[in-house]
C-alpha cells in the first residue's frame, strides 16, 4: 500500500527496518489490518477493509492492528520527480487524478511464474480492456507541469583546470543545494558530456584513499575541461542511506577485514538506482537531451525517458587509487 510519509506518521507507522538494504530501497513499513469488520485478514475482503481503513482521515493508530497482512510502502516526498518508483508512481497518479494520495499495487506474473514485463503487460492491459501507463509517462507529465528544482545564482568559477560556469540549484522540498559547473557552449543540448558525482567529504575534501572519490571528481573536471564542452553535477547529497558517520563505520569493518562491499552490505548502504530525479531535473533545466554519461560503472537508469533525456554513450576514464 503506497502511502504518504504524512498519512504513514499519522498512523504512527514506521519503517519495517531501520537499515534497509532491499536493492531498490523499497520502504516497507510494520504491517497491519483493521481491527474492526475483520476476521483472519487474509481474505480480500478483510484485505480491502485494511486498505479503506489506512485511507480514511478518521483512523487512529489505535484502530490499526500490528502485524498485519497488508504492507503499507511510504513514498518519497517529491514522487517520481525524485525517486522513478512504483511506490511513488501510485500515490502521485492518485494525487494527481484528485484522490487519496495512497493506493494498492501488485505484480503480475505470467503462466509460466515469470514476472510480466512491458511487453505482457501490453497485452494483458488489452485483454481485460485496461488503461495502462508507465513510470516513464507519469514523470513526463509531471515535469511538463511541475518543477522540483530552482536556479539560485550563476558565476565564473576559475579551477586549476580552467574556468567554469558554477550554477546554484535548490531542491525545493529538501532545500539542499546542488551545483552544476559548465564549460563551453551546451546551448544546442546534444551529446553533451555529462558527470555526475554525489557528495564524499572523504574523498572530496580529506582525499581520503578508502576512496576513489576524490579521484573521481578531479578526472571528471580534467576530462570536461579537456573536451572543452560539458557539464559536472555535484549533488550535496549523501549516497542512499550513507552518511558521514555510517561511512566511517564502514571504514572501521574494512580495518577488521571486511572489503569495501561487504561492509557497505552490512551497514546497508546499497546504491539505489532508482534516486537520481533531481539530477536528471538539474540537466533538463541546462537543456540537456542527450547526452554521454562519464561513468566507470554503466547502468540502466529507469525511467530517464520520462525527463526528456537519453545516454547515447557510457564514457570511461581512468582513476587511480591507494586503497
Amino acid at each position: 500500500m503506497p502511502m504518504t510519509t504524512e498519512r504513514l506518521d499519522q498512523l504512527d507507522l514506521p519503517l519495517m527496518v531501520s537499515q534497509n538494504t532491499a536493492r531498490f530501497d523499497t520502504a516497507f513499513c510494520v504491517s497491519i489490518e483493521a481491527k474492526n469488520e475483520t476476521s483472519t485478514g487474509i481474505s480480500a475482503e478483510d484485505r480491502a477493509i485494511t486498505v479503506r481503513a489506512a485511507i480514511d482521515p478518521k483512523t487512529q493508530p489505535s484502530d490499526l492492528a500490528r502485524p498485519g497482512h497488508m504492507f503499507p510502502l511510504r513514498a518519497k516526498p517529491g514522487g517520481v520527480l525524485v525517486r522513478a518508483g512504483q511506490t511513488e508512481a501510485a500515490v502521485d497518479l492518485a494525487r494527481i487524478s484528485g484522490l487519496t494520495p495512497a493506493g494498492v499495487i501488485c505484480e503480475i506474473m505470467n503462466d509460466d511464474g515469470t514476472m510480466a514485463r512491458v511487453p505482457d503487460l501490453i497485452k494483458f492491459a488489452q485483454q481485460h480492456e485496461l488503461l495502462m501507463i508507465t513510470i516513464a509517462d507519469l514523470i513526463k507529465y509531471r515535469m511538463q507541469n511541475e518543477r522540483l528544482v530552482k536556479r539560485l545564482a550563476l558565476a565564473k568559477l576559475p579551477t586549476e583546470y580552467g574556468e567554469f560556469e558554477v550554477i546554484a540549484y535548490e531542491n525545493v522540498i529538501g532545500k539542499e543545494t546542488h551545483v552544476a559547473l559548465v564549460r563551453g557552449d551546451i546551448s544546442d543540448g546534444e551529446n553533451i558530456l555529462v558527470r555526475v558525482h554525489t557528495r564524499c567529504l572523504t574523498g572530496d575534501v580529506f582525499h581520503s584513499m578508502r576512496c576513489s572519490c576524490g579521484q573521481q571528481l578531479q578526472a571528471g573536471l580534467a576530462r570536461i575541461a579537456n573536451e572543452d564542452r560539458g557539464i559536472l553535477l555535484y549533488l550535496n547529497q549523501d549516497r542512499q542511506g550513507m552518511t558521514l558517520a555510517s561511512k566511517i563505520s564502514a571504514y572501521e569493518l574494512e580495518d577488521k577485514g571486511l572489503d569495501d562491499s561487504a561492509a557497505s552490505s552490512k551497514l546497508g548502504l546499497l546504491s539505489n538506482q532508482r534516486d537520481y530525479g533531481i539530477g536528471a531535473q538539474i540537466l533538463r533545466d541546462l537543456e540537456v537531451q542527450t547526452m554521454r554519461l562519464l561513468t566507470n560503472n554503466p547502468r540502466k537508469f529507469v525511467g530517464l525517458e520520462g525527463y526528456g533525456l537519453s545516454i547515447v554513450e557510457s564514457v570511461s576514464f581512468p582513476v587511480t587509487t591507494s586503497a
